[in-house]
């Protein structure tokens, strides 16, 4: 896969110097510029799409100048601009989240965060993008399977409620085990590891697999019924 390329679209100077430089420091993005209000990211997005180089995803924030974040995301389907929108903003209010979600925001970052918060955001977002280009998708068309799984990809763990039983300090423990495997383990495995049952070791496993953490897979070939196996998924390098 060849690196997404970026545009930031931040008023701010020292926030949008930020997020260039956050942008820089990710394998698999490059920075194809920054805009410091809606009119000159419009027009850098036609530039770019002229030139053969389009922006493939827009780092947006809600707040700017002269056009209000959902007015831009509406103005570049209406131009054909297809890339993908992630809103970096500190607005709150549930009806710009539902309208953000429903002008094709496929992820929504809160103002403060962390490099360590955007660079989960970015690594999410590649792979749902990786997934739907993979080896499943080159047919004439994806699975249930394939779209559930790049869906959940865009969700974070903390994104999704922890069902009852499960607490958080034991959930970190299981993702720092199968984090740290080479290759994928099984319940079982888990539960030995992490001297807990098998029926919990397996709920958090699928908790993960769930929130697109870990991928999920039947592990054939042992004695007796097959089980599942989980693997970390990996941002590509």
């Amino acid at each position: 896969m060849t690196d997404i390329r970026v545009l930031v679209v931040e008023d701010e100077p020292i926030a949008a110097a930020a997020h260039a430089a956050y942008v820089g420091r990710l394998d698999g993005f490059t920075l194809a510029g920054s805009a410091p209000d809606g009119q000159s990211a419009l027009r850098l997005m036609a530039e770019f799409t002229a030139a053969g180089t389009p922006v493939e995803l827009v780092l947006l924030d809600m707040n700017l100048p002269d056009l209000h974040g959902l007015d831009i995301a509406r103005r570049m389907r209406a131009a054909g601009f297809f890339a993908d929108i992630i809103a970096i903003t500190a607005v709150r209010e549930l009806n710009i989240v539902r309208s953000a979600v429903a002008t094709g925001v496929v992820q929504y970052l809160i103002k403060p965060f962390t490099y360590a918060t955007f660079a989960d955001k970015l690594a999410s977002y590649r792979q749902f993008r990786d997934q739907l280009a993979g080896p499943g998708a080159a047919g004439p068309g994806a699975s249930q399977s394939d779209v559930d799984q790049a869906f959940a990809s865009l969700r974070a763990p903390s994104e999704l409620p922890l069902p009852k039983g499960l607490s958080v300090s034991t959930l970190e423990s299981v993702q720092d085990f199968i984090k740290a495997q080479a290759g994928a383990v099984s319940a079982s495995e888990a539960m030995e590891a992490l001297g807990m049952s098998r029926v919990t070791a397996r709920r958090y496993l699928e908790y993960l697999a769930d929130a697109g953490t870990v991928s999920r897979a039947a592990r054939y070939g042992a004695p007796g019924r097959p089980e599942n196996e989980y693997r970390w998924i990996r941002p590509p390098s």
